[in-house]
This record gives C-alpha cells, sequence and structure tokens, in this order.
C-alpha cells in the first residue's frame, strides 16, 4: 500500500528532524545521548542525575558518563540540591542554552510562520491532524 502525501511529507518532516538534531548536535559539538540530556535540561531546567537518567531511558552509571562530558565542555555544571543535602542537580549553562536556542528559534519561528499562510478554520484542520497523528504515535508505545 502508497501512503498517501501528508503520510509520506510526515515521513519527510522525520527523516529531516533527525538530520536538523544532528545538526545542532554538531553545533554544541555533544553525541546524540547529550543531546537528548541537553534538551531535557533546557526544557526543563536543573534536573537530579537519577531523574535525568530516567529520562533517557539510561542507567545512573551512564548519565553520570554523559554529564563528566557535558560538564568537561561546559554545557552543564553540577549544583547541590536545595533541598537535599546530600543531593546534586545538574544545571544547564547559560551560554549553552543560548547556543542552541539561537540554533532551534529561526526553525521554530518558521515553521510557526509558515501558519501564516492559512486561515483560522484551515490551521484549526492542521492542528486536529497533527493532535490525531500524536495519538497514532502515542497508542504504538508501550505502556510503563
Amino acid at each position: 500500500m502508497t501512503a498517501r502525501a501528508p503520510t509520506a511529507l510526515l515521513r519527510d518532516i522525520l527523516d529531516v528532524t533527525g538530520e536538523f538534531e544532528a545538526h545542532v548536535g554538531r553545533e554544541l559539538d555533544v553525541n546524540p545521548t547529550d543531546l537528548q540530556a541537553m534538551e531535557h535540561l533546557i526544557s526543563s531546567g536543573p534536573l537530579s542525575p537519577t531523574e535525568l537518567a530516567r529520562r533517557l531511558g539510561i542507567s545512573t552509571a551512564a548519565v553520570t558518563a554523559v554529564v563528566d562530558r557535558l560538564v568537561a565542555v561546559d554545557h552543564v555544571s553540577r549544583a547541590k540540591h536545595p533541598t537535599d543535602r546530600r543531593g546534586v542537580l545538574v544545571v544547564p549553562a547559560p551560554n549553552s542554552v543560548a547556543k542552541a536556542m539561537s540554533t532551534l528559534m529561526p526553525m521554530i519561528m518558521g515553521i510557526d510562520r509558515v501558519l501564516d499562510d492559512f486561515s483560522a478554520a484551515e490551521q484549526a484542520t492542521i492542528a486536529a491532524y497533527l493532535e490525531r497523528v500524536l495519538e497514532v504515535y502515542r497508542a504504538q508505545l508501550p505502556s510503563d
């Protein structure tokens, strides 16, 4: 069965997204796992190593190596946890966040501007379609 044009275009978007993520990784000089860690830290702010490991789906030992690499290139620092005196937080460096955002924001805003070419009703249809696509994706994931 041949996929219809919008489905094929979604596949292309996923492919280009992977290429764009690789570009961002090169800009930040990090590997894909370290980039994923940075994405979580940028979107959520400081996280404990345990939470970062959970989000990345890796062991706490593996996340230690990730954090060590990110500290070595000044993308993050370790800070004392404000409420757990034995705990540590991984804190994204403001200059690294700014560098990542300077790469991401032109793409994000460019995508958002595309919507200017569509009426409010068409935008609602696009949003409804994408919401349903997300539902299909999420339905294919195992429930943990």
